[in-house]
């Protein structure tokens, strides 16, 4: 991550929202196959229920149109800058405080699944709100309520009141901890064992092989909380009642005791295909960006 020449925050910032909107533009139809399997409760056998990727892809284009697969991006654009930028940023920015806390000159394994951790646990409150809209706007039961993304925060703050889209905040922060500590942990070990690069295009092979093995690491750790978080933000808030799905680790216990263990792991396929090489997709760019502005400052 060229921890050796830190640039200033904004130069941060704007690599991240690169790299981000470039990976989601690259891989969101598989964000949507995602959500509706992980929303679908119980074996998707015929009708409208989906029995995997593949025909969950079939079935929203047959009856749904190929625009569906892009429906609720408009969020995740928008998120996607800040979302990132803070990822990235908020990794240097911990990866300093906690080498100066502990007296380390360079960055280890260790330290770096610290790191992405504190990262990821920063991240999710920017991210929680716009999650929110997009869960809503992806699933399918929810297709006639909202008409875009600004009628769904608008019904959302009528309705629930404002503090509703910070609904899942808890296991939003427990989706990312486990992911970033996941994904930096592995980068950083990863690029120890590949041969050192010399010249850009084995710099670009070792930041596609790292992200990947990395964004696969990440989505193995993660998806538990990530099947748990699409269902507490797919549950309204209703005055008098408790939802059926709360606090993460409680609906992780009701998710495993009513569908079996293998449902925490509900939308693997298309999660980890996304953030497999997105994660690939995402470090290159992120790199290539930050190099650029070195270049262009003259800190090379």
């Amino acid at each position: 991550m060229a921890q050796e020449k830190p640039l200033p925050f904004q130069y941060q910032f704007a690599a991240g929202a690169v790299a981000g909107v470039s990976e989601i533009l690259t891989m969101y139809p598989l964000d949507v196959v995602k959500t509706r399997v992980q929303l679908q409760q119980g074996p998707g056998t015929g009708g409208e229920g989906y029995n995997g990727m593949v025909d969950c892809f079939r079935k929203i284009i047959k009856n749904e149109g190929a625009s569906r697969l892009y429906r609720g991006i408009t969020p995740p654009i928008l998120m996607e800058a800040p979302k990132r930028a803070t990822k990235f940023a908020a990794n240097d920015s911990w990866g300093t405080f906690y080498r100066g806390f502990f007296g380390l000159e360079k960055m280890n394994q260790q330290l770096s699944i610290l790191t992405g951790a504190s990262a990821g646990a920063t991240e999710s409150f920017v991210v929680v709100p716009f999650e929110l809209v997009k869960i809503r706007l992806q699933d399918r039961a929810s297709a006639g309520k909202y008409n875009g993304p600004v009628d769904c925060v608008m019904k959302i703050v009528k309705q629930e009141g404002p503090l509703a889209l910070y609904n899942g905040l808890e296991s939003t922060m427990w989706r990312h901890v486990l992911w970033n500590s996941g994904y930096f942990g592995v980068i950083f070990q990863v690029k120890e064992l590949l041969p050192k690069a010399n010249g850009k295009s084995q710099q670009i092979r070792n930041d596609i092989v790292a992200g990947s093995i990395g964004g696969t690491v990440g989505t193995i750790l993660n998806t538990p909380m990530d099947v748990v978080k699409s269902r507490i933000q797919n549950s309204p808030k209703i005055a008098g009642s408790v939802p059926k799905y709360n606090w993460a680790w409680p609906a992780l216990g009701t998710v495993m005791k009513e569908e079996g263990f293998s449902s925490l792991y509900k939308g693997f396929l298309p999660k980890v295909l996304r953030l497999g090489p997105g994660g690939g997709i995402l470090l290159v760019v992120y790199t290539s960006v930050m190099d650029f502005f070195r270049q262009w400052r003259g800190d090379v």
